[in-house]
């Protein structure tokens, strides 16, 4: 066991709710990172979640096909709000209280983002599930994620990917390719791993929250890494090899 968290967020792309689907949302996935998640806040421990929506629209890919950039974000946000509204029904099934709020005030679905109120959500052991990004075009989900973060006072960001953590080489071309144990953020930024986003990364390390990368597809990987197992990357103030 490493750390332990009290208070801690979790992204999660659009993309790891397809599963195998080539579009749209999986049951099966969407169910099982919800018992996850579910197991999680059953140890007191609180979480909040910022999802993407790129499994039904990505705004960059709708800007190079010629959609003015801003209404592709837009469009894009729209997404991730399906998404948390999925997301959110899952996990109420398992038992869990949950709120989504949105970047973008939509009163008949979901709560507009309150930062006061989500941290009282936080208090009540509810998870809060942030919807429509940071509510402006140009930036990413992963932006949103750190900025969530920082507002909510979070130990940590999980960022669950298809890989088991941060290589010094693609693993998928190159078999001798080493996984770091822990980089900084430095590291991350001058040599552009790609992990999130420069802004995603400046943000969490002005703000000294650590980003941990681990692997979503591995069933209880997200129990795992929550409850402070060392079973991926963790973006911070080190850089070890594994």
């Amino acid at each position: 066991m490493g750390n332990t968290y009290e208070r801690v967020l979790l992204k999660l792309s659009g993309e790891a709710l397809m599963g195998n689907l080539s579009y749209g949302i999986d049951p099966a996935v969407v169910q099982s990172i919800a018992e996850e998640i579910s197991e999680v806040v059953k140890n007191e421990i609180q979480i909040a979640i910022v999802v993407g929506g790129g499994n039904i629209f990505r705004g960059i890919k709708g800007s190079a096909a010629g959609m003015d950039r801003a209404t592709a974000d837009y469009i894009g946000m729209l997404a991730t709000v399906m998404n948390a509204m999925t997301l959110q029904d899952a996990i109420e099934q398992n038992g869990i209280p949950t709120r989504v709020q949105t970047a973008i005030t939509m009163q008949e679905v979901a709560e507009p983002y309150i930062r006061r109120r989500a941290i009282r959500h936080l208090e009540k052991n509810r998870v809060v599930i942030f919807g429509a990004g940071s509510g402006n075009p140009f930036f990413t989900t992963d932006t949103t994620a750190a900025l969530r973060a920082a507002e909510i006072g979070a130990d940590v960001v999980f960022k669950g990917t298809k890989v088991d953590g941060i290589y010094d080489s693609d693993p998928k071309i190159n078999p001798d390719a080493r996984r770091f144990k822990s980089l900084t953020y430095g590291h991350v930024l001058t040599h552009d791993l790609k992990v999130m986003d420069g802004t995603a990364i400046a943000l969490c390390k002005d703000n000294n929250i650590p980003i941990m990368v681990f692997d979503l597809s591995v069933p209880g990987n997200i129990r795992r890494a929550v409850m402070g197992e060392s079973i991926g990357t963790i973006v911070g103030d080190s850089c070890e090899v594994s």
